[in-house]
């Protein structure tokens, strides 16, 4: 393919005898005698010679990448732990935080009160009845009397006025008007408040929805790099799609219900108290095997895993599993976590159902207690009491059973604000701006030179030091290039310049040391292009110029740097053409271009490279080398070297190992030790490219020579 179109097609034989590019770049990797670059006369040859040996070296990838096989031992990077899964019971600071997060004192306050204050009130229409009722006894009774003692004035009384007081029986006597007015008044409130408290559940509720999801999503966008090295992408969506989405459906009526069922339990021992304060002795007892009960059902409930992620990972991966023939394996697989789950299943609605009866059982219990103890207790207990506390017991049956079942419910979901508050609790990146006594000149850096000074590096408290004791000194507009196996520090040691991790030490950029300032202060005065392109949703003038500070005719030419310019003409909407998720809408090189485009829009004097031409072809890997030399020299450019080939021509090579800094000079000075770490990796691409290289970095040497000549005469 080239510009997007197909040039030919076909068997590799076909191909091969087309003509095309194709056979071109099989024979500069083929390596044969026949086929053999002559690079004999590279340090003769012009500077455009040489570069073109350079692309054509760069092409063999896998023969002058470095051979991490043959280099022993390895450096401990970020790896991503396992996510950390919570068993037994929620602690109590996971509620308290819940509740927290739902507003200030005086709000959760007002919702306990207003909640207590509807129990009241129910409770005190159901008490109100069975004094109306012993009023109703009490006035018969006088009016029985009457008829007895029709003469005597002590006990008449008239029946019609609001309230009478009767001296000998020491009891108000209401009319029946007074009671019905006041059990009116009693429901009405009720009603009311019972509103109130509705309105306040939904906007604690919200509140509390809206606290968790903002602290969470603040500590993340802070968190340390370290964080997003551990811990997936999935894993954080997960956090905020399925627990957020816990916290706003599945938490709410199960907190309500359970409030609502405590109170009202607490308004029936209440009730029972006041009627006959022994029978308190008997409710102690059952509330032991009461609590004991549930805290057996509790711990059975909330054991249960999420056994059904494999139907969700098989319908990801459908594709691959059609491609690889694997339906039958993977079926028997579903089968038995079908069969695990309906074990599972099964055992948690026995168990529910056997919590039912054993409640029913203790509530049987309880009832028959209340109901003989007045039988056994030689107490004038008025008939409409004992009524009200056999009433108020019977209703204990249901509400029980509920009230467990959404606690069961509320403490399995609660595991959802446990992992939540895990995450607004992660830590923190250093503070964005810098303090007034400490904020740099707005021209620095003006030369570019880095200075690290006895450092030390790792990714957290608990880790290794991946980089240590590093005493580097990079001169202002210095070509470095850095190079070693995987693991040993590279980048690391770009992560240190934006302080992604934590450091230790000094690091000084023309004089001034990072660390006293903001990050977007330090990280603004460094460009990068990373292997991987990064771009954003947007349009491409936001790709290029994220903070509007510079007009377009900077990026038109940005984009003719790097060749873009047609493309981008082309768009739609030139350069307010949006782009898709990704930059998906553009090729891997092409969004690689537009990473440089951006780096020379910005015009740092700082300009890193990790590995941007590891992914790209050779064409546009030239493009790119050729375009950083041009453009940037005047910068201090720091290169992570995947091929050797691109940074046989810098000022000096950084050789780093186990997070040390091994060798540190010219290549063609690292090349006469042949000893040397550098040199055995430049050896270990095979004799061919090994020449080349070499050869390169004899012109290189040549080229800095005659330039120090000239500036001395």
């Amino acid at each position: 393919m080239e510009n997007a179109n197909i040039l030919a097609e076909g068997s590799y034989q076909e191909l091969q005898s087309s003509g095309l590019d194709f056979t071109k770049l099989l024979k500069s990797s083929e390596g044969t005698t026949d086929d053999e670059i002559d690079t004999t006369n590279v340090i003769n040859n012009s500077p455009e010679q040489l570069s073109n040996l350079s692309r054509q070296g760069s092409i063999k990838s896998i023969a002058s990448s470095i051979d991490e096989n043959k280099l022993n031992g390895t450096q401990a990077e970020p790896v991503e732990v396992a996510e950390t899964r919570s068993s037994g019971k929620v602690s109590h600071s996971v509620y308290l935080s819940y509740i927290s997060a739902g507003g200030n004192s005086f709000k959760i306050s007002f919702l306990l009160f207003i909640c207590i204050f509807t129990q009241m009130l129910s409770t005190g229409g159901d008490y109100w009845i069975s004094y109306w009722y012993f009023d109703f006894y009490f006035i018969y009774q006088v009016n029985l009397e009457d008829n007895v003692f029709r003469n005597t004035e002590s006990k008449s009384m008239n029946t019609n006025n609001f309230m009478t007081y009767t001296i000998s029986d020491s009891h108000w006597v209401i009319s029946r008007q007074c009671c019905v007015i006041v059990y009116t008044v009693i429901n009405v409130t009720l009603i009311i408040v019972v509103f109130i408290r509705c309105a306040s559940f939904v906007s604690v509720f919200i509140s509390t929805s809206m606290n968790l999801h903002t602290d969470m999503f603040n500590a993340i966008t802070r968190a340390t790099m370290y964080f997003f090295n551990t811990n997936s992408s999935g894993r954080i969506l997960n956090r905020f799609t399925k627990d957020i989405g816990a916290i706003d459906e599945m938490i709410t009526v199960p907190s309500m219900d359970f409030i609502y069922n405590s109170l009202s339990l607490m308004g029936i021992i209440a009730v029972v108290g006041i009627v006959n304060v022994y029978l308190l002795i008997p409710t102690f007892f059952i509330g032991v095997l009461f609590y004991y009960t549930v805290v057996y059902y509790l711990s059975t409930s909330r054991t249960r895993s999420p056994i059904l992620g494999y139907m969700n990972a098989s319908l990801q991966g459908l594709s691959t599993i059609r491609a690889f023939e694997a339906e039958e394996v993977l079926s028997r697989e579903f089968d038995n976590h079908q069969d695990l789950h309906s074990s599972a299943w099964y055992i948690f609605i026995s168990s529910t159902e056997a919590l039912g009866f054993a409640l029913d059982i203790i509530c049987l219990i309880y009832i028959t207690i209340l109901t003989f103890s007045f039988l056994v207790v030689e107490n004038d207990i008025f008939g409409g009491d004992v009524g009200l506390v056999i009433t108020q017991a019977i209703s204990l049956t249901g509400s029980l059973q509920w009230g467990i079942r959404q606690f069961a419910q509320l403490d399995n979901q609660m595991t959802s604000v446990e992992r939540v508050l895990e995450y607004t609790n992660v830590p923190q990146e250093a503070e964005l701006e810098s303090s007034q006594d400490k904020k740099p000149p707005k021209e620095w850096p003006d030369k570019g030179q880095i200075v690290f000074e006895n450092f030390y590096l790792r990714y957290s408290l608990d880790t290794a030091h991946v980089l240590k004791n590093l005493n580097i000194q990079i001169q202002a507009m210095e070509k470095i290039g850095i190079v070693g196996r995987t693991g040993a520090g590279k980048s690391s040691l770009i992560g240190a310049l934006f302080r992604l991790a934590l450091n230790e030490g000094n690091i000084t950029i023309d004089g001034i040391e990072i660390h006293e300032l903001g990050l977007h202060d330090l990280r603004s005065k460094i460009s990068i292009i990373p292997q991987e392109p990064i771009l954003f949703t947007g349009s491409m003038r936001k790709n290029l110029d994220p903070l509007n500070e510079h007009p377009d005719h900077a990026l038109w030419n940005a984009l003719e740097e790097v060749e873009l310019k047609t493309i981008v003409e082309d768009l739609p909407d030139g350069l307010n053409s949006k782009m898709s998720e990704g930059g998906s809408n553009f090729s891997v090189g092409q969004r690689q271009l537009v990473c440089l485009a951006r780096a020379i829009v910005r015009s740092n004097k700082l300009l890193v490279l990790d590995e941007a031409t590891a992914n790209v072809d050779s064409q546009t890997d030239a493009l790119i080398q050729n375009t950083i030399r041009n453009k940037f020299r005047s910068c201090t450019v720091l290169t992570i070297a995947h091929r050797l080939n691109t940074v046989m021509d810098s000022d000096r090579v950084l050789v780093m190992d186990a997070g040390t800094v091994v060798e540190f000079d010219h290549p063609y000075n690292l090349l006469k030790n042949k000893d040397g770490f550098f040199y055995k990796m430049v050896e270990q691409t095979g004799t061919e490219t090994s020449e080349l290289l070499h050869n390169i970095a004899v012109e290189s040497f040549m080229n800095i020579a005659q330039e120090n000549n000239e500036l001395t005469t």
